[in-house]
């Protein structure tokens, strides 16, 4: 608990995370009463359409949790943590726990904040949560939230360079993984492993809805269910800080 209370200052005496929390929310919820004002003429908006812009949010979550790390690196204040507490599993454990924690709340509110102002907006659309999908479109993605916040914790310890970080966690889930569906012959298959798109396909996969299609960008059906993708996501974050954290241990701070 006391590891837990240090990160907990060390995290919120700067602005940055202040920052990342405002703008994720407002983002995510903004570009959703856009979107939902537009669709309501039509009356196509759907629970899942509510979660649309979800991946706004998350992206900016990502660079708050890469930056909770790599910032410490960069004036050298982590040589300071490692020496105060030796054990640096417990120390980088900690950071991670605290961080995917804040990512999963804040994104969990946003979902809740942009289904409940889709439906205001959708006068013509019967929106609920009514049944499993549903509620997995929407309080899944402060789980989707959490494990990309400790994935994105792992990229920033083995990298320890914020630019570098970042430029990973944004790049890769939002070019690397589609360009992979035009490997000719291999391109759909491999993509189907991508990990954001399994993480994807636990908010969405399975449910015959204009929402899902648009997000999907054509991509072919995946060989899992939705909780197999969650669960394969969640194993190559927690793999990745696994072996961050023994990387970190090995080598100089």
């Amino acid at each position: 608990m006391t590891l837990l209370a240090v990160e907990r200052i060390k995290l919120f005496s700067t602005r940055s995370p202040w920052w990342c929390v405002v703008v994720a929310v407002g983002l995510t919820v903004g570009f959703t009463a856009l979107m939902s004002g537009f669709a309501n003429e039509q009356g196509t908006v759907t629970v899942g359409f509510t979660q649309f812009s979800y991946q706004f949010g998350l992206m900016v979550l990502m660079v708050m949790a890469v930056l909770a790390v790599t910032t410490e690196y960069r004036f050298g204040t982590i040589r300071t943590t490692f020496q105060t507490a030796p054990n640096r599993a417990a120390v980088l454990t900690a950071k991670a726990l605290l961080v995917a924690v804040l990512a999963g709340v804040v994104a969990l509110a946003a979902a809740f904040l942009s289904f409940w102002v889709s439906d205001l907006l959708a006068t013509n659309s019967d929106l609920s949560l009514s049944g499993a999908d549903a509620w997995r479109n929407v309080a899944g993605t402060g789980l989707v939230a959490f494990l990309a916040a400790v994935l994105s914790v792992a990229v920033g310890i083995l990298l320890r360079q914020s630019a570098a970080a970042v430029t990973v966690v944004l790049v890769w889930p939002l070019l690397v993984e589609g360009l992979v569906s035009l490997i000719p012959r291999i391109g759909q298959d491999i993509q189907s492993w991508m990990p954001f798109v399994a993480a994807h396909h636990f908010l969405f996969g399975g449910q015959p809805d204009s929402a899902e299609a648009a997000m999907m960008m054509g991509m072919s059906d995946v060989p899992y269910g939705p909780w197999a993708g969650i669960a394969y996501f969640g194993a190559i974050s927690v793999g990745l800080f696994v072996v961050a954290v023994i990387t970190a241990s090995r080598r100089d701070a």
